[in-house]
């Protein structure tokens, strides 16, 4: 109706009629002079993909090949090929449509990491082991610091001081270690992060051989490996730690120190406040005796003062964990 007054509208004439009625003069022509349905689908369409050749390019997409690379990686790659199938800006219209644009990949073939839950009732049953870096003369040179620690005991089985990260050392360190502590086949497992010496293929092929299990921390996740890093942690507060070292064999001279008092002196929250050494020689218990034996002296001679009875000492642990199980009950 609006279309009839318009037309029929000679004094005030199209636009006049337009402006008043509120409709656009170009709304009027249109639909006033229609064009023929088929042509305007055609013209809208000349350009675009069949739908048969639309799949081609999603199937091209989503392949095994090519789910990791970016779009213009995947147009680079094909023209390289001397193909073409469609303009980067469609493919990423067709990828739209599909509801594949943002994750192209099979996140089932990604691994699912398992939580290690590992224990150890007696000494050189299972290792921690780890890399630090110590601060050099200058600025941006570090030392690299390898340790292997007993998680039963605490007690550092092994340790050396670098001036680089690699495979080779830790494969000599760890074969050095296993050595000097009497390690028989198929007895240890020897627990890492996921750092590229851990997972090298001369560690691997080396514990292969040794009849040593290996073991992995999941990726990002520190708790996984809390014995090395406290361990770690106990070195870098220490009083005497300095901020840097003057050289590879300042750092040797002062960790040789270091690790003998952390050893033989160092009386360890941990494990009833002995020494990592006592417990891993199986001297801690006789230790714990002997204390039980002047608590128990010093309550018989003032029974007074001791309002809850016989003081104990603390008690030494009879297994060490990694990712303890909640319905664990060692």
């Amino acid at each position: 109706m609006i279309k009839m007054a318009i037309e029929g509208s000679e004094e005030h004439g199209v636009d006049g009629a337009c402006k008043a009625f509120g409709v656009p003069r170009a709304t009027f022509y249109r639909h006033r002079d229609p064009k023929p349905e088929a042509e305007q689908k055609q013209k809208q369409n000349h350009r675009r993909l069949s739908e048969q050749e639309e799949m081609v390019v999603l199937s091209e997409l989503t392949s095994e090949r090519f789910m990791d690379e970016s779009v213009p990686q995947i147009y680079s790659d094909l023209l390289d090929e001397g193909a073409y199938f469609c303009s980067q800006r469609t493919m990423y219209r067709v990828l739209e449509r599909h509801a594949s644009a943002q994750e192209r990949r099979n996140q089932l073939r990604h691994p699912e990491y398992s939580k290690p839950e590992l224990l150890a009732e007696r000494p050189n049953e299972v290792w921690s082991w780890d890399i630090t870096k110590l601060k050099g003369p200058r600025k941006w040179t570090y030392y690299y610091l390898y340790v292997i620690m007993d998680i039963y005991s605490r007690y550092i089985v092994g340790w050396m001081v670098a001036t680089r990260e690699s495979a080779v050392l830790a494969e000599r360190l760890i074969q050095q270690t296993c050595d000097t502590q009497g390690i028989e086949h198929e007895q240890l497992t020897l627990h890492a992060d996921r750092g590229t010496s851990m997972r090298s293929k001369l560690v691997a092929q080396l514990l292969a051989d040794l009849g040593v299990t290996k073991s992995h921390s999941r990726p990002h996740t520190s708790n996984d490996n809390p014995y090395s890093e406290a361990q770690f942690k106990t070195l870098k507060y220490h009083h005497t730690f300095p901020k840097a070292f003057g050289c590879i064999e300042d750092a040797r001279i002062f960790l040789r120190g270091f690790f003998d008092w952390y050893n033989r002196r160092h009386k360890h929250s941990g494990i009833g406040y002995v020494t990592p050494q006592s417990l891993h020689t199986g001297q801690a218990y006789d230790i714990r005796k002997q204390r039980c034996a002047v608590l128990r002296g010093a309550y018989e001679k003032h029974p007074e003062r001791f309002v809850k009875g016989i003081p104990m000492p603390p008690q030494i642990p009879g297994a060490a964990w990694i990712n303890k199980p909640k319905d664990a009950t060692a």
